[in-house]
């Protein structure tokens, strides 16, 4: 008798002796039944046949445990809780690529254009073959495989480490456990966990029915879902699986496959038992990516599930090499966009929020409307200076829209609909509203100079921002206090056991033990004790650990190493000057008044007097940044601020002169007693501002810290050790010919440069570069960084421009004009590599 393995039409005739052999027929058929169901969207056998296996298998397994397998379709469901996710370092960065904010059919074409000039194409040349997919409104996923089976799935993170969440990815029934014969050994897929608009509908219904939280869309419900640490939970809540990539993967020298496209991959995954999305095919040339765009945008609201664009990508593997990466993002790749719904509404009110980080936000509580498939009642207005542009007041009728189809915002006000019968709406101000202190904790509330935002400096104390300082204090790269996770951190705040980074240290095994989770499930006695362990051991960090890990903001772990290697206790850092750390190399303005807007605060302070109250004793350091210092450094740092500050203390002062009085007087001493003050206006004007209350601490907290004044260098001296660069210099600014040059002294020649940059600028201009979409303050530093680079600063974009550098802020036209004229348009990071390097990154 031939022996069936459709277990629907007739059951499998083996022996129940062989209970492994029945065993594999129950995975096999449900593994079969599954992808036909979630994968094919081709259900074979009603619900019930599959329960009724499902359970077949389970017991089964249940007398037979040695038999069961990780890869078992009864063990997608993992009841066990995991006390915390932990990191993974992905073997390939999970990089993100650049969205295209253009959502006309310029965008696409931009993109197609970019792509050709990169790869030095010309009209002539044949049009360049992609790949189009939609864009995902989900999470990023990545499956790892090894020999066939899944064995770790990770989330995206920061791009280089996400966290473990294979425990509940085992629970989405599109995603195989197990791969067929002939797979790599090994092979990371990368996707998208997302939820279908039915199945979260379905889901918000039974949230409602049981009383408990509705989600907002289906984003945040699906990454909410894969991140829970009891896998029973994300069971209860339908996701599913799209892939669209690869990470790492055997190489073909050891018998990995051989692919030549994009499109040849995904089909091969598709062949393995992965969902891949009907929509994705090949587009030739910009014009089929127009198509593409228009073709989903037209069928978007009909799709069982949220996008917010397509995607685009070079498809063959080799070009893709070719263009390479540009900073985080692939240069063959693009995400387009389309235009966010919008509707009309009210502005019943405006709130003001304090999120995690400290930030204020405007918030308009608005009259219920329906927007781009949700109910919104309330829009962020962004910051202070957002509402003032468009000038947002209470009571007026404004269009709202849902910014990337995801968070709801105030687009404009329609100032026909405003109601001025009582007079006009008050304006907003931020400041005058608040009183100057935060609405949550009462800490002075600060702006930057040519910020948007206005923050709470109270990131140690402030309510809102506990469980955000407390996560950042305890993370790896701070204080490593090993499982303090952001579910537990939020437990402990919630349920008022710790308020402060500073009450870690005093918690106790009464403390933690039974402590609810919003997952279900509580922290036991061997994670209470492995956590106030972690905690004791954590008592003395190193310093820079220490610094990072106060969550100041702008300082990241490069900075805080450069503090702590200059003030080497805690104790000095503490009593730090305003201006001192702009001493230190690579801090600027923006860094320092942030550094001492969070030791200015009283509370923070209070906060650290508490850690150390409770044992916490970060280790002194060698200070090795600050044996000595530059005078003229010193005197630069002065103008930097005061030009910064827009101050103009100092105007009319230049770099030079700086540089002379610097070699003159040697030491912030021998200035304070010029003579020549009284006749020397620029010396005059230095005297005054070192002695100012902002400046006149300096030098005794230098000497205090150890710090010797080094006589700044002779430039004259110094540049006779640099006649090659001389040489370049002549050759790329004169007039003079090779023997002129090849005749001339390193005095004569540096003579002949010092008397081009003492004449008046607009006679000689250097290459044209345009600032758009950024702060007053960082659009200044970056003119100046480029003025001084010998670049000419322009304010709109003409055909003669070399670079358009574009800020998070910039506007449409400025970027569409710069790429229909093929004018490269960069971002800070890549216009500062410009700088140091002289590359043009496209």
């Amino acid at each position: 008798m031939t022996e069936n393995l459709d277990l629907f039409s007739a059951p499998v005739p083996v022996d129940q002796a062989q209970p492994a052999i029945k065993i594999k027929a129950l995975r096999d058929q449900l593994n079969r039944w599954a992808h036909q169901y979630y994968v094919l969207d081709e259900p074979t056998v009603p619900d019930a046949e599959y329960d009724r296996v499902f359970r077949e298998l389970q017991a089964l397994e249940a007398a037979h445990p040695d038999l069961v397998t990780p890869d078992s379709p009864t063990q997608r469901v993992i009841g066990a809780v995991i006390e915390g996710l932990a990191p993974v370092r992905h073997t390939v960065p999970m990089l993100s690529i650049h969205t295209e904010t253009d959502t006309e059919a310029t965008g696409a074409q931009a993109f197609d254009a970019r792509v050709r000039r990169e790869l030095g194409l010309t009209d002539a040349d044949p049009a360049i073959e992609y790949v189009a997919e939609p864009k995902f409104d989900g999470l990023a996923m990545s499956l790892r495989y090894e020999n066939g089976r899944l064995v770790q799935a990770a989330t995206r993170g920061d791009g280089e480490v996400g966290e473990d969440v294979t425990h509940n990815i085992r629970t989405i029934r599109q995603i195989p456990l197990t791969l067929p014969d002939g797979v790599p050994s090994l092979l990371e897929v990368r996707g998208e966990v997302y939820m279908r608009r039915a199945d979260f509908d379905a889901l918000n219904e039974r949230q409602r029915e049981q009383g408990g939280k509705t989600f907002v869309n289906p984003r945040n419900a699906a990454a909410g879902a894969v991140r829970q640490l009891d896998s029973n939970i994300t069971a209860q809540r339908p996701l599913s699986f799209f892939a669209y990539g690869l990470g790492a993967i055997t190489p073909p020298a050891e018998g990995g496959p051989v692919f030549r496209t994009h499109y040849e991959m995904l089909q091969t995954l598709k062949s393995w038992g992965f969902p891949v999305a009907a929509q994705v095919q090949i587009a030739v040339g910009a014009t089929e990516l127009v198509a593409f765009h228009q073709q989903v945008g037209a069928s978007r609201d009909a799709l069982p599930y949220d996008i917010d664009g397509v995607v685009y990508k070079v498809n063959s593997l080799q070009l893709q090499r070719d263009l390479g990466f540009k900073t985080r993002e692939p240069r063959w790749a693009v995400a387009h966009k389309y235009p966010a719904q919008e509707q009309l509404t009210t502005v019943l009110a405006i709130e003001i929020q304090v999120g995690r980080t400290g930030k204020l936000t405007p918030v308009a509580k608005l009259k219920s409307v329906f927007v781009g498939g949700v109910t919104v009642t309330n829009a962020t207005l962004h910051n202070e200076d957002e509402t003032r542009r468009k000038d947002v007041r209470v009571g007026d009728t404004v269009v709202v829209r849902r910014a990337g189809d995801v968070i709801p915002e105030v687009v404009s006000v329609v100032l026909d609909k405003r109601d001025t019968s009582n007079g006009e709406p008050e304006v907003f101000d931020m400041y005058k509203r608040l009183e100057g202190k935060c609405p949550s904790c009462g800490s002075t509330i600060v702006r930057e100079q040519g910020a948007s935002d206005w923050r709470c400096t109270g990131g140690l104390f402030c309510p809102e921002q506990r469980k955000q300082a407390i996560t950042h204090f305890s993370q790896r790269t701070a204080m490593d206090i090993d499982g303090l996770g952001v579910e537990i951190v939020d437990a402990l705040v919630d349920q008022k056991k710790i308020s402060s980074p500073a009450d870690l240290y005093v918690l106790s095994v009464d403390d933690l033990l039974g402590i609810r989770l919003a997952g279900g499930g509580s922290l036991q006695q061997l994670s209470v004790e492995k956590l106030l362990r972690s905690i004791e051991n954590s008592k003395t960090p190193p310093l820079n650990r220490f610094i990072f890990g106060l969550g100041i903001q702008h300082v990241g772990e490069s900075t805080a190493k450069s503090l702590a290697e200059f003030y080497g206790t805690l104790a000095d850092f503490r009593k730090t000057s305003r201006w001192t750390t702009c001493l230190i190399e690579d801090i600027g303005v923006e860094v320092a008044e942030s550094i001492w807007g969070f030791l200015g605060e009283i509370h923070n302070q209070q906060a650290l007097d508490a850690m150390l109250a409770n044992g916490v004793r970060p280790k002194e350091q060698t200070a090795s940044a600050r044996k000595s210092v530059d005078f003229e450094k010193l005197l630069l740092t002065i103008k930097k601020v005061d030009y910064v500050k827009k101050r103009g203390k100092l105007t009319g002062v230049g770099n030079t002169r700086i540089s002379k009085i610097a070699q003159n007087f040697k030491s912030p001493a021998l200035l304070l007693n010029a003579v020549s003050a009284a006749d020397e206006p620029e010396v005059a004007k230095l005297v005054e501002l070192l002695s100012s209350h902002e400046w006149c601490d300096i030098p005794s907290e230098l000497e205090s810290l150890g710090v010797s004044w080094i006589e700044p260098a002779n430039a004259f001296e110094e540049v006779k050790q640099m006649s090659e660069k001389l040489r370049r210099i002549l050759y790329a600014k004169s007039d003079f010919t090779a023997d002129q040059i090849s005749n001339m002294t390193d005095a004569e020649g540096w003579a002949w440069v010092y008397s081009q940059k003492n004449q008046s600028s607009r006679k000689i201009k250097g290459p044209e570069v345009c600032f758009t979409g950024f702060g007053s303050a960082e659009r200044e530093e970056l003119e100046l960084l480029a003025s001084s680079n010998g670049l000419h600063v322009v304010t709109s974009v003409t055909k003669g421009l070399m670079l358009l550098v574009a800020g998070a802020n910039a506007g449409p036209a400025k970027l569409a004009k710069a790429r229909a004229d093929g004018i490269a348009v960069v971002d800070r990071t890549d216009f500062e590599k410009f700088i140091e390097t002289g590359e043009i990154p496209y």
